[in-house]
C-alpha cells in the first residue's frame, strides 16, 4: 500500500540496539550532529533529519544479517538511512570524510545514467550498524523503476 500523494510525510521511529551508549551519543549526536531528545542510562533518542531514532543498548548486540549484491557491490542487511538533497548529502560526505570515517561503501553514484540514478553511501555506527545515505538529483525518481 502507497501513500496517498495528499497525506503528509509523517516522520518515522527506528529503535536499534547498540554496544555503547557513550560512543552512540558521540556517533549519531557528534559526528552526524544529530540532535539529543530523551534519554536513561539504556537508550538515547535522536532526530535524525525530522524522524526519530532510539539507540537501545543491547550488549553484543549490532551489525550484519548478510549483503546483497547491489549494481557491483556487496550492500549490508539490515541498514537504513535518509533520502537527502543533493547538497546536504555533499555535505555530509565532506563531514564525514573530514572525521575519518571509515566507508563500507564509499560516496558513488549508482545506477548512473538509469532511473533511479542516485548518490550513496554506506557507512557502520560504532556498534557496527549499517548506514546508508542517498540522495537523487530529481527526487520523482525515488520510486522509479
Amino acid at each position: 500500500m502507497s501513500t496517498p500523494k495528499s497525506t503528509p510525510l509523517r516522520p518515522f521511529h527506528l529503535a536499534f540496539p547498540v554496544n555503547d551508549l557513550a560512543a552512540a551519543r558521540e556517533f549519531y549526536g557528534g559526528v552526524l550532529g544529530c540532535g539529543e531528545g530523551r534519554s536513561s542510562a539504556q537508550w538515547i533518542d535522536f532526530d535524525f533529519y525530522g524522524h526519530q531514532i532510539v539507540t537501545h543498548l543491547v550488549a553484543g548486540r549490532g551489525g550484519d544479517a548478510g549483503a546483497n549484491p547491489v549494481d557491483g557491490h556487496g550492500v549490508p542487511v539490515p541498514h537504513f538511512g535518509v533520502v537527502l538533497t543533493m547538497d546536504q548529502w555533499e555535505d555530509l560526505a565532506e563531514k564525514l570524510r573530514a572525521a575519518n570515517t571509515q566507508f563500507e561503501i564509499e560516496p558513488t553514484i549508482r545506477f548512473k545514467g538509469k532511473p533511479g540514478e542516485q548518490a550513496t553511501m554506506f557507512f557502520r555506527d560504532p556498534s557496527g550498524n549499517a548506514l546508508e545515505m542517498k540522495a537523487f538529483a530529481d527526487d520523482a525518481m525515488l520510486f522509479e523503476k
